[in-house]
């Protein structure tokens, strides 16, 4: 059956797929109302990443009282709201029903349809919460502890993977490689900071896959690398910091050697980049010098909207909620689900969010 389109201003949006608990409010004419994120970092920093189970119970006990929350910093009574967007995968399937199941159950008390969202179109539309972003057609690149691709971006729910990870995501060396240099968890934001004591050119470490053509990536040879490299070497401070300015450099390298190819392969002059790897002030810098010296322009959600957030998922699920998207009785949620299964909702695929769906 057709979709029917709706009349949605305000929805709330509920973000529980890895190891962040964030709930949003945002409102088509007034933009975003609230935005809460709850990072469990400290509960998991013991065990040297995330323990879905642990992950899972923290979203059931923080997630209703921080939507009261998010209310409050609105102004908004329950009745005020139109629709009700979650992240429905990938992600952890455990955290993932956390989220489902709460936002199903408020729909249903509350009257108002529902939409699971794909978690990276959220990233992908995060540059649509600020103003003056970019339109369609774009090129993303999407980088984070799970993924790491470029995307063609047509229009809202039309994306085309050009190149992604065959292993590791570049948010994965990040912590694979902190790991090795005695760094605690989150590996990435400290291998960052130590990275900016260290000196250049005291340890060179391989660019995967740049001497081959294509758009696809490859991480996991970076942490051999490194662990050959530190093999039976004891390390003051100052190597340490050596070694981590050469890690990130790697891996900030191959991410710009592959952008610059994919927008020179499209013809592309705008890329996007999106995802928590996206906040690494190294790759900003990076890539900003390297596509503005190319022609092109560079688009950088604020470092709070690049890491996991309900925001993006409210943003989302606006649109497709006003095109009529919604769920009956069965929860469903996907660990695993491919961005190119998505489709644009009808009447929006001339560009959504990005001509005036807001």
């Amino acid at each position: 059956m057709e979709n029917q389109r709706r009349k949605v201003t305000r929805v709330l949006g509920v973000e529980t797929s890895c190891d962040e608990t964030a709930v949003a409010v945002f409102d088509r004419e007034r933009g975003l109302l609230a935005n809460r994120v709850f990072s469990q970092l400290a509960l998991h920093a013991p065990h040297g990443g995330v323990v879905p189970e642990l992950a899972s119970r923290e979203h059931l006990e923080r997630l209703v009282p921080m939507i009261r929350d998010a209310l409050t910093d609105a102004g908004l009574e329950a009745q005020a709201i139109d629709g009700i967007a979650y992240t429905a995968g990938p992600g952890l399937i455990g955290a993932l029903l956390v989220g489902a199941t709460v936002a199903r159950a408020l729909g249903f008390a509350w009257g108002v349809p529902v939409a699971g969202v794909h978690h990276l179109e959220g990233h992908l539309l995060a540059p649509a919460l600020e103003p003056g972003g970019p339109r369609p057609p774009f090129l993303a690149l999407l980088v984070s502890g799970g993924h790491t691709m470029l995307v063609r971006v047509s229009g809202f729910g039309d994306y085309r993977i050009l190149g992604e990870t065959l292993d590791d995501a570049a948010g994965e060396a990040f912590d694979k490689t902190a790991k090795l240099l005695g760094l605690g968890y989150p590996g990435g934001p400290a291998l960052a900071e130590l990275a900016g004591r260290g000196r250049d050119g005291v340890f060179r470490f391989p660019r995967p896959m740049l001497d081959r053509p294509g758009l696809d990536f490859s991480f996991s040879g970076l942490k051999t690398a490194v662990a050959v490299a530190l093999r039976e070497r004891t390390l003051d401070e100052q190597d340490r910091a050596d070694a981590a300015r050469a890690i990130e450099a790697a891996i900030v390298a191959t991410l710009v050697a592959k952008a610059l190819r994919a927008l020179a392969a499209t013809g592309l002059d705008t890329l996007v980049v999106a995802g928590g790897v996206g906040a690494n002030q190294c790759l900003r810098r990076e890539l900003a010098a390297a596509v503005t010296a190319a022609g092109g322009r560079v688009y950088y959600p604020r470092p709070e909207f690049c890491t996991d957030n309900a925001a993006m998922i409210a943003c989302a699920g606006l649109v497709r909620l006003a095109a009529g998207e919604g769920e009956g009785l069965p929860v469903r949620t996907r660990a695993r689900w491919p961005l190119d299964e998505l489709q644009a909702p009808r009447g929006v695929a001339a560009g959504g969010p990005w001509t005036g769906s807001f």
